[in-house]
């Protein structure tokens, strides 16, 4: 009995040792489809397989800079432009490898009158706060098409939001995402998309951390990438049971959420490999200029510091 007793000891010793040695993180994410797996390594209990203890909380964009420089998380997921606009602005924050690339995720909605982009000067769009993908990719179409957003009226509203309030017949024009651009997509009568990233490839997403969560913690972020493409895995080998997983974190079922994720395309490591490698550099030196001239930074932050992609080797 007595060597039953000290086995069961030694086993319950070895989960503590085991639960004492989880990092834990605190990660800043919203609904979007593409931070999904994210979701899914939490809930299939990747991260924990990896020593890590994570907690993912829901931090719309415009504050999400906020929650770090708080200490409340320790890093997020975002747009390329967003980490350039926080380091510029004063929250120190490295990229350590790329999550998704937007292919028709992110659009605008416009009233069925409107025939192009360059019609929407002097209409009220919704948009989120400057700073932001949705406002970034706003002033990126209306710059291709030589206007910029002082030619408009910004009422900023988050995607869900603006989406909502477009198809109940509000502003003429309305920035959103997926999912909330597949509502806007199954009301024809209230408006059409008239541009997306298919034809304005303007959103990548990366996650990042704060110097110190990765000086500190080095495994921790080595194990967070891991977990992610681990994560991508489990969605190739098992896509129904991963759908259903992700779409329920944003209310959706796994079908619906599929529809969702044909819009956008997953990052494996590869793919990191070649993107940070040059697809990143030249996209951050374009956004960077976007921004100095729409006054969402002063001054660019040190562009050579903005990524660390030894975690993803």
């Amino acid at each position: 009995m007595k060597a039953v007793l000290g086995g069961l000891a030694v086993l319950a010793l070895a989960a503590g040792s085991a639960s004492a040695q989880e990092t834990k993180v605190a990660v800043g994410i919203s609904g979007w489809t593409g931070f999904a797996p994210l979701t899914l390594a939490k809930e299939a209990g990747i991260f924990k397989k990896n020593g890590l203890d994570v907690t993912i909380k829901k931090v719309p964009q415009a504050s999400r800079h906020l929650a770090i420089q708080s200490g409340d998380i320790q890093c997020a997921a975002t747009t390329v432009e967003t980490w350039i606009s926080w380091n510029a602005n004063g929250v120190p924050t490295k990229q350590i490898f790329q999550l998704d690339k937007s292919f028709g995720a992110d659009g605008m909605a416009v009233r069925n009158d409107v025939a192009s982009i360059k019609d929407i000067n002097g209409k009220q769009v919704a948009a989120s706060a400057p700073g932001t993908s949705p406002y970034f990719v706003l002033s990126w179409m209306l710059k291709k098409n030589g206007l910029s957003v002082k030619d408009v009226t910004v009422v900023n509203m988050e995607p869900g939001p603006a989406a909502q309030a477009f198809i109940a017949g509000q502003n003429d024009v309305a920035m959103t995402y997926e999912p909330y651009l597949s509502s806007v997509r199954a009301a024809p009568q209230s408006g059409k998309i008239i541009a997306t990233t298919l034809d304005y490839p303007a959103v990548m997403d990366t996650f990042g951390c704060t110097p110190k969560f990765l000086t500190d913690n080095p495994k921790a972020a080595k194990a967070l990438a891991d977990s992610y493409f681990e994560a991508l895995e489990m969605i190739a080998k098992d896509q129904a049971k991963a759908y259903e997983i992700m779409g329920a974190d944003v209310k959706q079922t796994g079908e619906a959420f599929g529809k969702s994720a044909q819009f956008l395309r997953w990052q494996d490591r590869e793919a990191n490999k070649k993107f940070f490698a040059g697809e990143f550099k030249t996209f951050s030196a374009e956004a960077a200029d976007l921004l100095l001239e729409t006054g969402i930074i002063k001054q660019k932050p040190d562009m050579e510091a903005l990524a660390d992609t030894s975690f993803i080797q």
